[in-house]
C-alpha cells in the first residue's frame, strides 16, 4: 500500500521518483527526475529559485520542495533543463549538461573506479566505493547554508581547515554570499557568524551542555547539540535532535541564523529560534569595554570604572569606539605611589554573554577565581561555569551583553577608588534620606494611630512562614502578602488600566467567557493594536486570594519557556486583582480530550501535547533558575495554542525549593485530588515526584482519551489508574477510548 502511495505520489509530481536512493554509472538523474532516501526523508534533484530560471541540483525535505539544505553547482548554474548527474569514469559525482559540459563535480581525491552514490535518510549525499562501503566523499563535508541534524561544523585549530556554512548571495540566488557560519575552537569552543573576515554574532562558550549566549538553548537531552574533540586536533559541534521531528537552521543571506521546525498538521515551516536575536546581539555593539543592555536607555552603556573613549560620538549614538578605563589599576601604578597598598576590587554583572577572548582554566572551583585573577597585574576580570571552570580575561572585554535571565555573573577589575567614591556618595545621600523616612514613618505611626482609636478598627498583624521560609504578614481578612523586597513586585510587569481591559472583554461580557476555575473566570480579550488576550480576574468567592496572585506574577514573570504560558502584564486597580496571558486559541487541554463536540486528537498530536508538557516539567525542575513544584498539574491547566502546543499554567499553588531542598511539608494541601501523590494528599510532603505522578495521570487521560474520575460509579469502580494497573497486570494495554 505503502509503496503504490509512492509511486502515485511520484507520478504526480514534477518530474519522476527514481525506484532507488543511488546514483551510479548506469543509473543516471536526468532532469526533472529525482531519487528520495530509502526512509523518504529528503529528495535529491533539481530545482529553480523563485523569479529565475536557473537550474541548480540540489537536496531538499521529502515534505517541502522549497526546503532546500544543499546545492552542488550553487556558482555555476544550468541555463536549460539538460542537466545529468552521474558518476564519471574516474569515480566521481559528476553534473553535466546535454553538451557534456561539467558543470559541477566532487573531486574526490584517490576515488576507485568502482564507486556509487547514495542520498541518506540525515540528508547527506555520499560516495561509497562499492567494494567496501567506504565513504570517499560526503556532502556534508561541504555543505551550502543549512546545518541539521548529524551534520557537523569542524575546527581544527592546528591545520586550520575547517567545515563551514556559506549564506546565499539573495533569496533568489544560491551563490556564495557575504555570511559565513561555523565553529572556532581556540582556547573554547564557540559559534560564529562572519561577515567576511570580521565577526557578526558570537554564542559564547560551549559549557558541555549549552552555548552561554544562547538563552533559548535547554540542555544537551533536549536539543542533542554536542561538542567532540577526534585525535588530530579537529573539534566538531553537531545536534543529534531527539525527536523525530524536521528541523534545520539556515544561514540566511542577511546574516542571520534561522531555525525552523516542520508543522505536521499546518504544513509550514515554524520558525522556532533566531540569532542575533536583538541588536544588541551583533557583535561588539557597544565597542570594547562597552555592555549592552535593551532595558536601558541608552542601550550601550560602559562597564564600572570606564568612561566613553569620545564622549562626543557617545552622545549621538556612535558607541563603536567603546570606552577606556578612568582610573589605573594599582599594577599600573608608579611603584613609588602613596596609594600602592590599597587592595583593587571586582565589580559584577550579573545576567550576562561573557566577552570573547578568554582564556580558561578548567578544574577550578569558583572561590578560587578571584584570587587567581588578583595574582596577575594583566587580569582584568573573569567569571566561573562549572561545566568549563575559571575564565579570565587580559585584554579587551570585547561583545558584553546583558539578558534578562540566563548567562553567566561577570567580575570586572576596577581601581579601589572607584567603589571608594561610591561609598562617599552612599553616605551624603542615604544618612539625610534616612532620616526624613524616620520622620515620616513616625508621622505616619502616629497618624494611623489616631485614625485606628477614632475608628476603633485595631488590627493585629502576625507572622506566617511559608513552606520554602519566606516571610508573610496576614491580618485578620485572611489575605496574605510577602514581606520580601529581594521578590519581584508588579513594577516589573506591564500594568493594564481597568479601563482598557473591560474594553478589550466587552465590559466582561458573558460571551467571551472561557471558563472557570479556582482562582475565578477566564475571559477573551482584544486590546486596541488587535492582539488577543486571555484575562483571568480573581473572584471574590474564590478560595485562593492574594497570595496565589502574587505567587503567579512572582514565577511566571521569572520563567521563559515555550512550553509555559507567557504571562503579559496585571492590573491591580479598583479592587480588582487580573492576570493576562496571552490567548490559546485552542483553549484548554480537557476541552479538546473530553468534550464531545471537539474533534478527536490524532495521535501524533496527542504524542506531541505529551512530550510538551513534559519539557515544561523538566524546565521547571531541573533547567529553570528558579526549581518549581508546580502542584496543580491537570488537563485544565494545560493550554493548547494554534499549533496544539501545550503550555503549562495556572502557578499560584507553585513553590519554589532550595538548590538543596529534596521535599517539603505544608499544612496546607492544595491541588486537586485524582491528580495528588499519595504522600502529598495523605500526609502533605510534596516533592518533584509530586509534579511526576500527576504527569503520569495527565499522561494516561490523553493517551485514553477518559478522565480520571469517570470511571467512579460504574461498573469498573477503579478508577482510571487501578484499572492501567488491572490491564497491566493482565498484558495489556491501556484502552483508547472513541468519543
Amino acid at each position: 500500500m505503502l509503496e503504490s502511495l509512492f509511486i502515485l505520489f511520484c507520478l504526480f509530481s514534477s518530474g519522476f521518483c527514481i525506484e532507488s536512493n543511488n546514483i551510479t554509472a548506469s543509473l543516471v538523474i536526468k532532469d526533472p527526475d529525482t531519487i528520495v532516501s530509502s526512509g523518504n526523508i529528503y529528495r535529491l534533484g533539481f530545482f529553480s529559485p523563485a523569479n529565475t530560471t536557473n537550474r541548480y541540483l540540489g537536496i531538499w525535505n521529502y515534505v517541502s520542495a522549497m526546503s532546500i539544505i544543499w546545492v552542488a553547482n550553487r556558482d555555476n548554474p544550468l541555463k536549460d533543463s539538460s542537466g545529468i548527474v552521474t558518476i564519471s569514469e574516474d569515480g566521481d559525482i559528476v553534473l553535466i549538461n546535454g553538451k557534456k559540459e561539467i558543470f559541477w563535480s566532487s573531486n574526490a581525491t584517490s576515488s576507485p573506479m568502482n564507486t556509487s552514490a547514495r542520498l541518506l535518510d540525515n540528508g547527506n549525499l555520499v560516495l561509497q566505493d562499492i567494494s567496501n562501503g567506504r565513504t570517499i566523499w560526503e556532502s556534508f563535508g561541504h555543505p551550502t547554508d543549512a546545518f541539521i541534524p548529524k551534520l557537523k561544523l569542524n575546527d581544527n585549530p592546528g591545520t586550520g581547515e575547517r567545515v563551514l556554512l556559506t549564506s546565499w548571495r539573495s533569496p533568489q540566488d544560491p551563490d556564495f554570499g557575504s555570511f559565513t557560519a561555523g565553529l572556532q575552537a581556540l582556547n573554547i569552543p564557540q559559534i560564529f557568524i562572519w561577515n567576511g573576515s570580521h565577526p557578526h554574532w558570537r554564542s559564547g562558550p560551549w559549557n558541555g551542555q549549552s552555548l552561554n549566549g544562547v538563552t533559548d538553548m535547554y540542555a544537551i537531552y533536549l536539543d542533542g547539540y554536542s561538542v567532540t574533540k577526534q585525535d588530530d586536533g579537529t573539534v566538531s559541534f553537531m545536534q543529534d535532535y531527539y525527536g523525530k521531528i524536521l528541523m534545520k537552521i539556515i544561514l540566511k543571506s542577511n546574516g542571520s541564523f534561522v531555525q525552523t521546525m516542520w508543522n505536521v498538521r499546518r504544513r509550514v515551516w515554524d520558525v522556532t529560534w533566531i540569532a542575533p536575536i536583538d541588536v544588541c546581539d551583533v557583535y561588539e555593539k557597544c565597542g570594547p569595554f562597552g555592555n549592552c543592555n535593551l532595558r536601558n536607555s541608552p542601550m550601550c552603556s560602559c562597564l564600572k570604572g570606564y568612561e566613553p573613549k569620545n564622549k562626543e560620538e557617545w552622545d549621538k549614538g556612535n558607541w563603536s569606539g567603546g570606552c577606556v578605563r578612568k582610573t589605573l589599576l594599582q599594577c599600573d601604578r608608579n611603584n613609588n605611589s602613596t596609594d600602592k597598598n590599597k587592595a583593587e576590587v571586582f565589580w559584577k554583572i550579573t545576567n550576562v554573554k561573557v566577552p570573547d577572548f578568554m582564556d580558561v582554566s578548567t578544574g577550578i572551583e569558583a572561590v578560587e577565581c578571584e584570587g587567581l585573577c588578583l595574582r596577575n597585574c594583566s587580569c582584568i576580570a573573569y567569571s566561573h561555569d562549572h561545566g568549563i571552570g575559571c575564565m579570565f580575561w587580559n585584554r579587551s572585554l570585547i561583545d558584553v551583553r546583558q539578558f534578562p535571565i540566563g548567562g553567566l555573573v561577570l567580575h570586572v577589575r576596577v581601581a579601589y577608588s572607584e567603589l571608594d567614591n561610591q561609598k562617599d556618595i552612599r553616605v551624603i545621600v542615604i544618612v539625610p534620606v534616612t532620616i526624613g523616612l524616620v520622620i515620616v514613618f513616625i508621622g505616619i505611626f502616629f497618624t494611623w494611630r489616631w485614625m485606628a482609636k477614632r475608628k476603633g478598627t485595631k488590627r493585629k498583624g502576625r507572622i506566617l512562614t511559608n513552606e520554602v521560609g519566606k516571610s508573610y504578614i496576614s491580618d485578620s481578612s485572611g489575605v496574605v502578602l510577602r514581606d520580601d523586597i529581594d521578590e519581584p513586585s508588579l513594577d516589573e510587569l506591564p500594568l493594564f488600566s481597568f479601563q482598557m481591559l473591560e474594553t478589550a472583554t466587552f465590559q466582561f461580557d458573558v460571551t467571551n467567557l472561557l471558563g472557570k476555575g479556582g482562582f475565578g473566570p477566564v475571559y477573551k480579550g482584544k486590546l486596541a493594536s488587535g492582539k488577543e488576550i486571555a484575562v483571568k480576574r480573581l473572584s471574590t468567592a474564590s478560595g485562593q486570594g492574594l497570595q496565589e496572585f502574587m505567587n503567579e506574577v512572582v514565577l511566571i514573570s521569572k520563567l521563559q519557556h515555550r512550553n509555559l504560558v507567557r504571562l503579559l502584564g496585571c492590573c491591580v486597580e479598583k479592587g480588582e486583582k487580573m492576570l493576562i496571558y496571552e490567548y490559546m486559541q485552542n483553549r484548554s487541554l480537557d476541552v479538546s480530550l473530553f468534550d464531545r463536540s471537539q474533534n478527536i486528537l490524532d495521535w501524533r498530536q496527542r504524542f506531541n501535547i505529551i512530550e510538551g508538557i513534559g519539557r515544561g516539567l523538566l524546565y521547571l525542575h531541573r533547567d529553570s533558575r528558579l526549581r518549581i513544584i508546580h502542584r496543580d498539574l491537570k488537563p485544565s491547566n494545560i493550554l493548547l495554542d494554534e499549533d496544539w502546543c501545550p503550555k503549562i499554567s495556572d502557578f499560584g499553588m507553585a513553590r519554589i525549593f532550595g538548590g538543596n531542598q529534596n521535599q517539603a511539608d505544608t499544612g496546607r494541601v492544595v491541588g486537586t485530588y485524582g491528580y495528588m501523590a499519595p504522600e502529598y494528599a495523605m500526609g502533605g510532603r510534596f516533592s518533584e515526584k509530586s509534579d511526576v505522578f500527576s504527569f503520569g495521570v495527565l499522561v494516561l487521560e490523553i493517551v485514553s482519551g477518559r478522565k480520571n474520575t469517570s470511571f467512579y460509579n460504574d461498573e469498573l469502580s477503579l478508577g482510571l489508574l487501578g484499572y492501567s494497573w488491572k490491564l497491566w497486570n493482565e498484558y495489556n494495554t491501556v484502552v483508547y477510548y472513541e468519543k
